[in-house]
């Protein structure tokens, strides 16, 4: 670690033996390689020599052995996220960045993050919080642990000091910490709300990540049914691109569409318990077939049709 990137994980000067550079070919095929003396990048374009990028300034282009030019740059995050070696599945920077901004993860801040599957969304935290902050990462799996810290560690050039990984189930293994904000990514975070919300210092954020319907709807009528927190939300982020050049103008063929449902809360005060909000469930909507927490209010409707 250097001075010059205060735990920012960005780099500055040549490029170096030992980190990692984006490769791109005239079409915008993007290579992600780990740069090593003497190494090779093979692509159907022909082989470049990492030694003929290693010493030079990042924005260099180089020639493949087939005569194609390439754009050589660092990866910024977003680059280093999608590409970085993985086991559990990474959250993608579009909702990572909803999350940091909506949860306001701020320096110094003290964040709770149960599934830290490959260190994506840790990566952003990290560099959130800064090196005064801290993050606590519960893994249950100890091969997702383990691809977490050297992907972490790759990043930050060494161990981030404000990061604390913890091998284990959250509500088997919680240690007691106290925090501004929580971020549950998960199969069952509804499984884990009591336990969040004594972590939690009163206003703090929730945060819950799900990939299906069925588990955003548990886990928000859980959250309902424990009172102790605000009426939740859920949002989903799409993003498109756009093609423009003279006079076609529309949109990419590329997009980012679901990858994910964002749902956010917040903590109530010890002892204080969420006004019920009366509402009127669609016909059907806590029948016989549902078998999750029923949301204070619901009862008087349930017969509702």
């Amino acid at each position: 670690m250097t001075e010059s990137t205060t735990w920012s994980g960005v780099r500055r000067g040549p490029l170096r033996a030992g980190e990692r550079v984006s490769i791109t070919n005239p079409k915008g095929r993007r290579y992600s390689v780990l740069l090593a003396e003497g190494g090779v990048f093979h692509s159907t374009k022909g082989t470049i020599s990492h030694d003929d990028i290693i010493g030079h300034p990042e924005g260099i282009v180089v020639k493949s052995a087939g005569g194609v030019d390439h754009i050589v740059m660092r990866p910024i995050l977003e680059e280093f996220t999608v590409s970085m070696p993985r086991g559990a599945t990474v959250i993608y920077p579009k909702d990572a960045s909803y999350i940091v901004m909506y949860t306001d993860i701020f320096p110094g801040a003290r964040v709770l993050e149960a599934g830290a599957g490959s260190g994506g969304l840790s990566i952003s935290l990290l560099r959130a919080i800064g090196p005064e902050g801290s993050l606590y990462s519960y893994e249950r799996r100890e091969d997702f642990a383990e691809t977490a810290r050297k992907n972490i560690e790759q990043f930050f050039e060494g161990p981030h000091p404000a990061w604390n990984l913890r091998v284990g189930d959250l509500n088997e293994n919680y240690a007691g910490e106290k925090v501004d904000r929580a971020i549950l990514d998960m199969l069952a975070p509804w499984e884990c709300i009591d336990t969040v919300h004594r972590a939690l210092e009163p206003g703090g954020w929730l945060c819950c990540y799900v990939a299906t319907t069925t588990q955003m709807g548990r886990t928000m009528d859980t959250i309902r049914a424990h009172g102790g927190w605000i009426e939740p939300r859920c949002v989903e982020v799409n993003v498109r691109e756009w093609h423009a050049e003279g006079l076609a103008i529309r949109p990419g063929h590329a997009g980012r569409g679901h990858t994910g449902f964002i749902i956010l809360t917040r903590r109530l005060a010890d002892g204080v318990r969420a006004p019920i909000k009366r509402r009127r469930p669609a016909p059907g909507a806590y029948g016989e077939d549902y078998h999750g927490p029923l949301p204070p209010g619901v009862e008087e409707y349930d017969q509702y049709e």
